[in-house]
Formats: C-alpha cells, structure tokens, sequence
C-alpha cells in the first residue's frame, strides 16, 4: 500500500515538519484556500517593490508600455503558477528538493543547492541596502554634520553608510539564526499596513507631480491621470537598436512583460513553491498568486514609480540618483523609514533562512544556525555595496534564469516522458546518486544563455523559452541513452503505490475529511483585528484628502500627513504584535 494513505492520515498527522520534508504529504495537513491567498498576498509585497517600482519610473518607458506589459507579465506568472507548479505539487505532495532528488539524485541536489544558496545570499544583501538606505535618511535628520549621501552606486562613497549597513545585518542575521517564529509571524502580519504605505505615498505625491505638469489642483481628471503617468512618473526614452538587446532594460512593452513574468521565475517556472502547494488542497488555489502578482507587482510596482518621481521632483533629483529610504521619506515622513526598514526586513530574513538552510544541505551535519550565520556574514559585506540593489532587475531576471532549465527537468519527467515510453525516476532505480543527463541539460542550457546574451546579444528577460527547451530536449535524448528507456520492476509498483496514494486522498476529501484548518478566533483577536483595520481606514482617508486638497493648502496637509502618519502606524504594529503574542484561536475543550 501507499507510504502516506488516508487510512493511516491520523498517524502520519503526527509526524514532524522535518518528516514530512521528505515525504508526500497527507490529507489531514492540507490547507484552506485562505492559507494560500495570505501567503502570497504577503510574500509579494515587500523591499524589491520599492526598488523595481522606481526603476521602471527612471527606465525610460511609455506609460502605456508599462501598464499593459506588467499586464501581460504578471498574468503569465501567475498562468505558469497555475499549470505548472500547482498541478506537479499537488500530484506528488513534495517538496521541490525532494521531488527534485528522487529525479536527479542526491548529489545533484548538492549542485543544486549552492547555486540556489548564492542566488539567496545576493538578494538577501540586496534588502539589507535597502533597510541600510533607511537608517541613512534617519541618520541625517538626527545627527549633526555633513549628511550621509544617497548611495546608487556601483560602490560606498561614505564609511558610515558601511556602518549602517554592517549593522542592519547584524541584526536581520541574527535573527534568520535564531529562527524567531513570532518575528515571522509579525512580519506577515504588517503586509496589510505596507500596501496602505505604498498607495499612501502615491497619493500623497501625486498633486505634487500634477503642479510640476502645470495642472490645477485637485487633479482628478482621467486625463489628468495619464498626462501625469505620461509625462511626469514615466518619460520614454529612445532605445538602443531592437527591442530585445541588452541596453533596453525594461525601456519597451516586450522587455517589461517578460521581466515580470521571470521576476518570480525561481518560485514558479523553477517549481520553488512546490514546497507550498504540496499543501494545497486543490490545484486551483495556485489562482491565488494573481493576488501577489497585481497587488505586489502591478500596484505596488506603479505606486512606487509614482513616489520615486514625485521624490526626484521635490529633490530636484533623478530617480536613479536616489535610494528608497529618499524615496519613501520625501512621501511619508518618518514612516516611511519604518517602511523601508520594515520592507527590506520581511525579504532579507526569510531570504537568508533559506541560503543557510540551501548551504547546510550539503552536509547535514552541520548546524543551521553556524551555517546561516557564515552566509550572514558574506550577505553583510555584499550589502555595504548599493549596486547589489541598483542592479535588481538583472539580478532577479539572472537568478530566475539559472533554476529554470531545472524546471524544464522535472516537467519532462512528470509529464513527458510516461507519454513517450521512458520511465520516471529512473535514477532512483539504477541507485545512482547523479543524474548525469539531468546536469548536462541543464549545462547545455546555460551554454545556449551564454551564447544568446553574450554572442547575439540577447537580454536575459528573453531567454527563458530558448533555455526551457534546449533543456527539455537535451535531457531528453540523453535520458533515453543513459537508462530511461529501460524497464524497471520497482516502476511498476512505485506508480501503482502513486496511484493509490492519490486515489485515497481523492476519497479522503470526498468524504468531508477534515484537513489542518485553524479553528474559530477569540473575539479578543477579532478586536484587534478591526482596531488595526480602522488604523489602515485613518492612512487612507488622510491620503485622499491630500488628493482632494487645491494647491493652497496642500504643502500644508502634506506637512502634516508626514507627521502625523506615525499614529495609526504605531496603532497598527501594536495590533498586529498583541494578535500574534496572544493566542487568538479557540482551542477546543477536552471532554471529560
């Protein structure tokens, strides 16, 4: 019978989180569609959409070319989510590494796992600059001397930029050492209170960028808006030969459409969040990742264009010659430096975690907690450096593009090969800790990026298709040499035991089995909820009324909405760190 069936699901309910690394999941530990919608509602919003929402801003786009290219490009991450990830995580109930080491085998995963670790360590440096930008901006308003200049560089111009950035790690590092789970349950909380920042702050600036156009206040017009969008927040610049060469930097429809559809490549066109889906209880539920695609990188990405042009105008600046902690002080004050923060913590932490634990997997032996604080160490000194995220887009575009052949891998796997006559897993029954045909694929498919981007020309945000199939089709061919066109007896029963594990969840869920679902909320935490809701109300409605202000009074209201911002801010945080500290689930009494 199946390892994990849903006759033994009351057993298996009590293995550890580790335990259920390894193996498929069972019905009980499924999760409501609420789990998923959260997640990536939350995961989506964060320090990178300060970064990449003002680099569109100073690109030299079209309005238009933005606007419908996030369109299109959000849409087709969020259709690669849908019928790629979602269905393979919910077919095998694995995480991608072990998913990946019964395709590949162990040692493959060992490569694997240093390339995904350095992709981390570099993002996670990146958000340290920026949470390093805000305590800048901080530094200069309280202490005396020569202010601290914005650093966009290639490198520090100023040691206490260093300073501040040595410490801002040192306290993201710490804490991805110690694990603090109240800390991550805290920074998923203030998600809601971030996406009020972010549209705030748009507001705020926007009559802003509507004088510097010329227009009369308030500026509420659709014609208004565009002439605004058009020529203030997004200023076409010409290109430099076609669309898709290496100079034009999300400067066209095509270049920015396919950016925002590899932006989260490593998540789902790579199948990083198998590891999240293994939990969902139907397919569909990957449907919800349009929530962090329009939320966190439509809105958010537009909203922060819109701050970083109305900041440049006030600072008679560039947005290229700006960092996010100017940014998103020019439009929110002090908040704004908790913003920053904030933002580049929530990404920074959970994203160092995961490089410790990538790194730590080559050797179980060795301790997370030493290893995630060497990687710390590291991701420290890169992020004294700003172009780690003056250089995001490519960064993330490159990082996307190195795990996506290893996508192609497992979808040639799962899908192709029963359809063409070659057996699945056919590693794991010839023992071999290597898929050697699994590791030239995807080095043939790295050659053929190297060969597009460096001989033809070709940017990086266009290379996914060639990549995906020069993968596919190598691993393919040498599969079927190197032992995949052999019959195996273990095939047999392994998909036979696949069948039935999925047969009986079927009935499991059909019956009305019960799945992890939290139970009811005190109306303690429910009291909190509404208070922080009503915190929220109090940001938007003081931003509307900045909107609504004629040009008299509104260098007035906007002093005083920089001011006066901290209150319902600081109402927000207490509402979300008491929800997270007291227990807000009824727990259910024990019967006599």
């Amino acid at each position: 019978m199946a390892a994990n069936s849903a006759g033994t699901a009351a057993t298996v309910g009590n293995d550890e989180p580790h335990d259920l690394d390894q193996r498929p999941i069972p019905p009980n530990k499924l999760q409501p569609a609420g789990y998923f919608a959260g997640n990536y509602a939350g995961e989506h919003v964060a320090g990178t959409e300060f970064v990449i929402g003002a680099t569109f801003a100073a690109a030299g786009a079209a309005a238009s070319d933005v606007l419908l290219g996030l369109l299109v490009g959000n849409l087709l991450a969020v259709l690669t989510w849908a019928f790629v990830t979602s269905p393979i995580a919910v077919d095998t109930r694995l995480t991608l590494y072990a998913y990946l080491e019964k395709i590949a085998g162990r040692h493959f995963i060992k490569v694997y796992s240093v390339v995904n670790g350095i992709m981390f360590l570099g993002l996670a440096g990146s958000m340290i600059t920026v949470s390093a930008s805000a305590v800048r901006v901080f530094y200069n308003s309280v202490a005396p001397g020569a202010p601290i200049e914005a650093q966009t560089g290639m490198l520090p111009t100023d040691w206490r930029f260093v300073v501040a950035a040595l410490a801002v790690g040192a306290v993201v590092v710490t804490l991805a050492v110690l694990g603090f789970k109240r800390l991550a349950q805290f920074a998923g909380a203030v998600v809601p209170w971030m996406i009020c920042m972010f549209l705030a702050g748009a507001l705020a600036l926007y009559p802003l960028l509507a004088q510097a156009q010329g227009l009369s206040l308030p500026a509420l017009a659709s014609g208004d808006l565009w002439a605004i969008l058009s020529a203030q927040v997004y200023q076409p610049t010409p290109m430099e030969g076609a669309f898709w060469a290496i100079p034009n930097e999300a400067k066209s429809f095509w270049s920015i459409a396919a950016f925002a559809w590899v932006a989260n490549l490593a998540m789902h066109g790579s199948l990083g969040d198998m590891t999240l889906l293994r939990f969902a209880k139907k397919k569909s539920y990957a449907w919800f990742s349009a929530l962090g695609m329009f939320i966190g990188h439509y809105a958010c990405w537009v909203f922060a264009g819109v701050m970083g042009a109305g900041a440049a105008y006030a600072l008679s600046s560039t947005i290229a010659e700006l960092d996010p902690g100017a940014v998103a002080t020019q439009a929110l004050g002090f908040s704004g430096v908790i913003a920053v923060i904030i933002a580049g913590w929530t990404t920074s932490n959970p994203t160092l975690y995961r490089a410790g634990l990538a790194f730590q997997s080559l050797n179980p032996r060795w301790s997370r907690a030493w290893v995630t604080a060497i990687v710390g160490v590291v991701t420290m000194v890169l992020a004294c450096s700003p172009f780690v995220f003056s250089q995001l887009l490519g960064y993330v575009g490159w990082m996307g593009l190195s795990l996506s052949p290893v996508g192609a891998i497992i979808v040639a796997e799962h899908w192709i090969f029963p359809r063409i006559g070659l057996t699945r897993y056919w590693t794991k029954y010839r023992a071999a800790g290597l898929n050697l045909a699994a590791l030239l694929a995807w080095a043939a498919a790295f050659a053929v990026i190297f060969l597009l981007y460096f001989g033809v020309g070709i940017h990086q945000f266009f290379l996914l298709i060639p990549a995906w199939i020069t993968a596919t089709l190598v691993y393919i061919a040498l599969a079927s040499a190197f032992g995949a066109r052999a019959k195996y007896e273990q095939a047999v029963q392994e998909e036979a035991q696949i069948s039935t594990r999925q047969t009986e969840e079927a009935q499991y869920l059909a019956s009305g089995g019960k799945i992890d679902e939290a139970g009811g909320y005190t109306g303690f935490w429910w009291g909190l909820q509404l208070v922080g809701f009503a915190s929220l109300i109090w940001i938007v409605v003081m931003a509307v009324r900045l909107l609504m202000a004629d040009g008299e009074s509104y260098r007035g209201l906007l002093d005083a909405f920089r001011s006066q911002l901290i209150w319902p801010t600081l109402i927000f945080f207490a509402t979300a760190a008491l929800a997270v500290v007291i227990p807000g689930e009824k727990r259910e009494q024990s019967k006599p």
